[in-house]
């Protein structure tokens, strides 16, 4: 729309026709209250304070459903505005009990601030106040129904945001009350988004209420370890006898990804950190089986011992690597660089959880055809195929439902289930569980692929016909199968793609080398180009053994130990504990898991929470991770490789490059050949950087990640202000073997689920136990 001009307070401001005065103000800089009016949810007009005075209007106005015009002059904070505020909260105040002092929501309370504003200290009411016993609706949503003022976000949030319409009103009039749809309970996702959006503390977590205030916590901005959509969370601490426990998880602040929206995992599910059973010192397994906690330099020196004298022994191939997906960048980075320059060995994998090495093969050289999780929320069309984005990828489905309701996207879902999303879609087509790659046939012009019908007819030629299309698909497809939708895909205008995994760094691991076949990048074993060279030591250039194959030498006596970080390989893929009884075993871990209980010797790990780095979602945008947490006996995985690679004799430099070096032999001692310039000097130099001064820095090895692998050389000030940044997989340059196993094992967690690390969330248990079976409230809704 043409833009208009109009007058706010004496100041000339100009917006596009038709936008609301509330956002036109605020887009200014101007604020005008409101309690019932939330962006980008349907307006209410329910609570009256953000009422205006508008030049030739008769009465005041409210801003949050008047759109600006030309001419309009318009007056937010003359004395008859004010004292109509004042008379709102008044009334809002007649049944509202002043329980500020034990309030959660006290220090944030948007109705406390109005009334400190406007001074409404004072009630023209006698009559006592009505007063109802606080409502527990589910493990994680309290409601305090005198605290409510009706302002209806709660309701609209559930209902339009997340189409779930847990939420309604009951009764009328003074009656009315707030009521879930369960009579006594709620029955819906437990996002928590209603208790983000109450304006005062009605609606309360059960996972922060009358814990702590907010001005006694810090709050981090970090991003969420559970799923692959990489939300940033916003974690309130607070230092405890043993190091410092997290409080809340939210994100008020909405400048992630994400926005505002968090699903329960990332609202909640940050409880296994404050564990009591959380391993906090080493243990080593002594001769009767049991476990003895020892000292770190007896734990360290032990692992290392071990593990040197079966390297020489029986030769780096009888040594196998396990490493994680929620471990940052630089610690899947440096653990695949350990297990190739200091064990010297191929044999290292993760639990994968999508193909990336075949979509990353199929879009190589092909600038600009990676979709972020934000173009889902503004793509005018998306191709959904396979996957159910609700229970796997809840940011992913937000950002769908938004794009409908807000800018009438169409999607197109094609799934072997009646998925949620169905009921946004502009066309939906169920197929066979096994009929993906024949779906992709179809639509690129093969009628026998499928049984077609009108239906299917009608989808395809809808889809051909779009200017401009995002094609998400889930870990159905795989190897050859990425690469024919791929294909189809490029055959389309304007086409973008997006690969959906599992966990918080499953793209990341596989970005960052942890594959028996690929080096960092993609690079392929057998010729390591710039990775000889920087390394400094023989490289091997065989192929490794997957995780699988791993095992099966195990069993046979071929694998002498395993190095597992961050991994649960024995619950995940139904190991037999028994074939690992004659490898020694080494895990890094924060709890006593199936593969943890079979170990030699164990490290208590740190998690996500509990550290500084960078993760890549399953997009492909890099985030920066921010060290919340902390927990007194434990050290990061980044740490604990460093000085396990120290311990067997390596030279920590050439691991990690940090420190400026000596000056003596003029920066030549990182060098292949003599004379050769200090490479890694010269490029932190060119980017305006400094060494890292700490071999524990992780950001000492995201330097080398951005000097060695071109997909990740984004920018390093936008990184390091918490901006995501959009790997650039058109530089990787690889052909993977046709013969090459994807390995993919989807994880199929739900809403509340999160693989092992979701089992030692005491919050995702009662959310599943009261969705199993639904024990009846204290007390009973009104």
């Amino acid at each position: 729309m043409a833009d208009v001009t109009f007058t706010v307070d004496g100041k000339k401001l100009t917006a596009p026709a038709g936008t609301l005065l509330i956002d036109a103000c605020k887009n200014a800089g101007i604020e005008i209250p409101a309690f019932c009016y939330y962006p980008n949810l349907s307006v209410q007009a329910a609570c009256r304070m953000c009422v205006v005075r508008i030049e030739k209007m008769p009465k005041l106005q409210t801003a949050c459903t008047t759109p600006v015009t030309e001419g309009m002059v318009v007056a937010t904070e003359t004395d008859e505005v004010k004292q109509a505020r004042k008379g709102t909260i008044e009334l809002l105040l007649g049944n509202h009990p002043l329980d500020c002092p034990v309030c959660d929501a006290g220090g944030e309370c948007e109705l406390q601030d109005m009334t400190f504003k406007y001074g409404a200290a004072e009630s023209k009411y006698v009559e006592i106040k009505q007063h109802r016993e606080e409502q527990q609706w589910s493990p994680v949503v309290y409601f305090d129904r005198p605290r409510c003022i009706l302002c209806y976000r709660c309701v609209t949030v559930c209902g339009q945001g997340m189409d779930v319409w847990a939420l309604g009103i009951q009764n009328r009039g003074v009656g009315a009350v707030i009521a879930p749809n369960g009579q006594d309970h709620l029955n819906c996702e437990e996002c928590g988004m209603c208790i983000d959006l109450c304006p005062v503390g009605a609606l309360t977590s059960g996972t922060y209420r009358y814990k702590t205030r907010p001005w006694e916590m810090n709050h981090v901005a970090t991003i969420c370890t559970h799923c692959g959509d990489g939300c940033k969370t916003t974690l309130g601490v607070r230092s405890v006898n043993d190091g410092v426990e997290i409080i809340r998880g939210d994100n008020r602040d909405k400048s992630g990804m994400n926005g505002d929206f968090l699903c329960n995992k990332g609202r909640y599910a940050f409880d296994f950190a404050n564990r009591t059973d959380r391993l906090t010192k080493p243990l080593i397994r002594q001769p009767d089986g049991k476990f003895a906690e020892v000292s770190w330099d007896r734990a360290l020196d032990f692992a290392a011992k071990k593990l040197r004298e079966i390297r020489e022994a029986r030769g780096a191939e009888s040594i196998g690597v396990i490493g994680s997906n929620r471990t940052t960048n630089e610690e899947a980075y440096l653990l695949q660089k350990f297990a190739r320059t200091v064990l010297g060995t191929n044999n290292i994998d993760h639990h994968r959880t999508a193909d990336y090495v075949s979509f990353a093969a199929a879009l190589a050289g092909k600038a600009g055809r990676t979709a972020s999780l934000r173009d889902t929320a503004t793509a005018p069309a998306i191709l959904l195929l396979g996957n159910n984005p609700t229970e796997q990828h809840p940011a992913l489905a937000w950002n769908l439902r938004s794009n409908v309701r807000l800018h009438r996207a169409r999607i197109y879902v094609a799934n072997h289930e009646e998925i949620k999303l169905r009921r946004q879609a502009k066309a939906f087509v169920k197929i066979p569980q096994d009929g993906y790659a024949s779906l992709v046939q179809y639509l690129a012009g093969n009628d026998g692929a499928i049984a077609g019908n009108d239906s299917t007819a009608a989808f395809r030629d809808a889809i051909r016909k779009e200017e401009s299309l995002l094609i998400v698909f889930g870990s159905e497809y795989r190897g050859r199968d990425i690469q024919s939708l791929v294909e189809f895909g490029l055959g389309l205008p304007n086409s973008k793609f997006a690969a959906l995994g599992d966990y918080v760094n499953s793209h990341g691991a596989a970005d960052m080398g942890l594959l028996p076949d690929l080096l960092p990048g993609y690079v392929p074993v057998n010729n390591p180009a710039q990775f000889a060279e920087e390394y400094g030591s023989v490289l091997p250039q065989a192929e490794g053994l997957n995780l699988l194959q791993m095992f099966d030498a195990a069993e046979r006596g071929n694998l002498a130990a395993l190095y597992v970080v961050g991994s649960n390989p024995v619950s995940r893929y139904g190991v037999d504990p028994a074939s690992l009884n004659n490898t020694f075993l080494v895990v890094q871990d924060m709890f006593m898991t199936e593969t943890a209980a079979r170990a030699n010797v164990i490290f208590p790990a740190a998690n996500l929470y509990e550290k500084a780095g960078t993760v890549t979602n399953t997009y492909g945008d890099i985030q920066l991770v921010k060290k919340a947490a902390d927990k007194s006996g434990v050290r990061t995985d980044f740490e604990l490789i460093v000085r396990l690679a120290d311990r067997m004799g390596a030279d920590p430099k050439k691991l990690v490059p940090f420190g400026r070096g000596s000056h003596a032999d003029m920066g030549q001692s990182r060098g292949v050949h003599s004379g050769e310039a200090d490479r890694h000097a010269v490029w932190l130099a060119a980017n305006h950087l400094e060494p890292k001064l700490s071999p524990f820095d992780p950001f000492a090895a995201f330097d080398e990640i951005q000097r060695l692998v071109p997909s990740y050389n984004v920018s390093r000030l936008e990184l390091m202000t918490g901006t995501d940044q959009q790997e650039k997989l058109d530089l990787v340059q690889i052909q993977p073997a046709a013969t090459r196993r994807d390995l993919v094992l989807p994880a199929e967690d739900t809403l509340f689920t999160s693989g092992t690390l979701g089992r030692f969330s005491d919050m995702l248990k009662a959310v599943v136990e009261s969705h199993t079976t639904p024990n009846p409230a204290e007390t009973a809704a009104d």
